[in-house]
């Protein structure tokens, strides 16, 4: 489906090439590794390629995690794609502090983050950069998926840096509309034309120039 929608991206509005899925879990050191577990791997079972990531500054809690991840696997029908997804794009990260660990999440930018913490909400205004946000252990990220009502075709590979969940302005289109009078062209003349000497483009500044001599003459 990425290839069709790439082939025609510049012909048509499309949503966005996106994917393979992520999950960035962020858990702070009283946070329960079962439900970590079945986050990174509710995003590790749809394929190969996905990637699950968890960052915390508590050891305790990457061994627990990886306990939990052993033993969830195995009840999983698509426990191969999830293994694999896990071997080779997974990754648990320990970082200093929680300071240090929303950094790292502003940096990767995932599609989901669960913020599995004692207070999500007091850490939100931090992030800056993420697709989804889930808030607490009791926001697994099929609630976004599925019933909450948020879109769930989201920013990957980085691209919450700059970009959003789709929604119904990415299927809008509007025009520019400018209007100056002559007051307001001449009071900003010399600026517009200053821009457009700097880039050399002569014409630019002698569109304005020439409006300008010709209200003068009327």
């Amino acid at each position: 489906m990425n290839e069709a929608k790439r082939q025609i991206f510049g012909q048509c509005g499309i949503d966005s090439l996106a994917g393979p899925s992520e999950i960035l879990v962020l858990a702070d050191q009283d946070a329960d590794p079962a439900a970590i577990a079945s986050g990174l791997l509710s995003q590790a079972e749809h394929d190969p390629q996905a990637r699950a990531i968890l960052v915390t500054p508590s050891s305790e809690i990457m061994q627990h995690t990886l306990a939990e991840l052993k033993s969830q696997l195995t009840q999983l029908s698509r426990e191969s794609i999830a293994r694999e997804s896990l071997g080779s794009q997974g990754a648990m990260v320990r970082v200093p502090s929680l300071e240090s660990a929303v950094d790292l999440v502003n940096q990767i930018a995932p599609e989901h983050l669960e913020l599995q913490v004692a207070d999500p909400e007091k850490m939100l205004p931090d992030i800056r950069n993420a697709g989804a946000i889930f808030l607490g252990k009791y926001t697994p990220e099929p609630v976004g998926d599925y019933w909450a009502g948020t879109n769930h075709i989201l920013p990957t590979a980085g691209a919450a840096r700059y970009a959003s969940a789709l929604s119904v302005r990415d299927f809008l289109r509007w025009s520019s509309v400018l209007q100056y009078n002559a007051a307001k062209l001449r009071s900003e003349k010399e600026s517009i034309q200053q821009f457009a000497r700097l880039e050399g483009l002569d014409a630019h500044a002698q569109s304005v120039e020439i409006r300008l001599k010709e209200e003068q003459k009327g």
